[in-house]
């Protein structure tokens, strides 16, 4: 092992300017494209369920911000033919605005924080910010903010950003690890969030997703909601249950015997997000202490991270759900504690709960005020995940003050923002989303 002193590890950052530098990383070379947006999406949807994916592609074509939303593998093959400053940290790889929300933690309280890791990886420090301030600029135009005001909330996102590196990079590496941020509840999109996110008991998940059984009094199943929920029995639903084994046996010994104490009830397979429409998804219904005391385990199916073809030296992980556990534990303070992963045959799952006490944020949400003070959150949560995961002397050592990156980043949100609008045009007059 390779030994560095501080002053090295600052050093080496600030060398990585010399590979790219600062004001560079407003670059963009939609030229140098070997594959259309389109190619790239029927690539990553190869497997999926075929009559999920007009779905998929109906929910893209929504707006610029909904394409945005599905469109991670585009995104990392644009930031992969462009320059990048080799600094590694784990990346959430779909940083942007609805991908932060509130949930409850392990001793019941609840936070505020990145919340999908399903294209996590480790990788340049510099490509969840780019996604970010892309996606602050395509929710801003959405919420009808202007030009101006979309561009500072960005420039405030990288600010932000920037600052707390170096707060994290003179702090003691084990204070980094368990640093909280206080202030969220006072910044009225979280504060929102964390409303929705104490309403969001077990009980009312009981309540939205379940129904009584017709002629058993006190049982319950879960309802048919064409097309987001549907119930799953027989064989099919053994298969899902059979999935629970392997997961069990990953689970912390303590978790295994809280989780023995439950008995499944139902189980349905469930739509969700934009990206991750038609992959196999399902949702177990379980009781503890008689119906008042319900469980529901989301089983989601993993993909290989959109980063992966890019990123050939990032640490091989045999399979997609683990991966999703050790990137979302690596950045996250507190996650959930029945996070795992398993296997339904050929194909990888992770495992977590579903909908407990989860709150997030809605493009209404950002309406005045709200977007520049939700840019702050999203820089300073990111910084939290970089410094956790990565080398926070080393990022500040290359960012120095900030102002200078910042701007870059301002004019490559607006730039990728711009670019996005075209492909999700491309997008509607395709045959994907027109009727046949």
């Amino acid at each position: 092992m390779n030994w560095a002193t501080p002053e090295e590890r600052r050093n080496l950052g600030q060398s990585r300017r010399k590979q790219l530098g600062r004001q560079q990383n407003d670059q963009l070379n939609i030229k140098a494209r070997k594959a259309t947006p389109l190619a790239l999406l029927e690539r990553v949807e190869r497997g999926r369920v075929p009559a999920l994916l007009k779905l998929k592609h109906q929910l893209m074509a929504q707006s610029p911000f909904g394409y945005f939303r599905g469109a991670a593998p585009v995104m990392a093959a644009d930031l992969a033919v462009v320059p990048n400053t080799g600094i590694e940290a784990q990346l959430c790889g779909d940083a942007h605005v609805r991908n932060l929300g509130a949930f409850a933690a392990p001793d019941g309280r609840l936070v505020f924080d990145i919340n999908d890791f399903d294209e996590t990886i480790r990788g340049p420090f510099e490509w969840d910010l780019k996604r970010m301030a892309a996606s602050l600029v395509l929710a801003g135009r959405e919420a009808r903010h202007k030009e101006a005001a979309v561009h500072e909330a960005v420039m405030q996102c990288i600010w932000q950003y920037c600052a707390q590196m170096r707060i994290f990079a003179k702090m003691p590496l084990l204070e980094v690890g368990r640093f909280q941020v206080h202030r969220l509840g006072d910044v009225e999109p979280v504060h929102e969030a964390l409303l929705k996110a104490e309403r969001a008991t077990p009980l009312h998940t009981l309540n939205q997703l379940t129904e009584p059984v017709p002629g058993k009094p006190g049982m319950r199943r879960f309802k048919e909601i064409t097309p987001s929920l549907t119930r799953i029995t027989g064989a099919k639903a053994e298969k899902v249950l059979d999935a629970l084994g392997p997961y069990r046996e990953m689970l912390e010994l303590q978790r295994q015997h809280l989780l023995s104490l439950y008995h499944p009830i139902d189980v349905a397979f469930k739509v969700v997000g934009t990206g991750s429409v038609g992959l196999r998804d399902y949702c177990i219904y379980f009781e503890g202490n008689g119906p008042s005391d319900p469980l529901f385990l989301q089983i989601k199916e993993e993909a290989p991270s959109a980063y992966t073809p890019y990123l050939p030296n990032a640490h091989p992980v045999l399979h997609n759900g683990q991966r999703v556990v050790i990137g979302q534990r690596a950045m996250q303070l507190q996650s959930d504690p029945f996070l795992g992963w398993t296997h339904l045959g050929a194909r990888q799952f992770l495992v977590r709960q579903l909908n407990d006490h989860k709150g997030s944020i809605e493009l209404t949400d950002l309406a005045g005020t709200g977007l520049m003070a939700f840019g702050e959150v999203c820089g300073e949560l990111l910084a939290r995940g970089h410094a956790r995961s990565g080398d926070p002397l080393v990022i500040a050592g290359y960012l120095g003050n900030g102002e200078t990156f910042a701007e870059a980043l301002a004019r490559f949100g607006l730039l990728y923002a711009d670019q996005t609008e075209k492909d999700w045009q491309a997008l509607r007059r395709s045959g994907k989303v027109k009727s046949k």
